[in-house]
């Protein structure tokens, strides 16, 4: 059974409002069983361009990571994210070899 993850790109305009964002998504996250594997870390842009965090999220199945964005508590939580923030999310099976 493959993995699920996010894989994000975020420029965010207000940190303490998304603070916000932060705490709130805590709850869906742990319900889907989330677990970070970067978190805006230190990184370094080799080609092309890239939003100031970069943010992958791994899920015990790709399914969990469909509907924990599809969930509820989560678009409460990205409507606390959306007023601040501009960014990319990619929701991708993982690889199964």
């Amino acid at each position: 059974m493959a993995k699920g993850y996010w894989v994000a790109h975020v420029d965010v305009n207000d940190m303490e409002t998304y603070k916000h964002y932060i705490a709130a998504n805590a709850e869906p996250f742990a319900a889907y069983g989330a677990r970070f594997l970067t978190r805006g870390g230190e990184r370094v842009v080799k080609d092309g361009a890239a939003r100031a965090r970069t943010v992958v999220i791994e899920f015990p199945r790709y399914e969990d990571a469909l509907a924990c964005y599809e969930s509820e508590a989560y678009q409460n939580a990205k409507a606390l994210r959306d007023p601040v923030s501009m960014g990319d999310l990619v929701i991708i099976r993982g690889y199964d070899g």
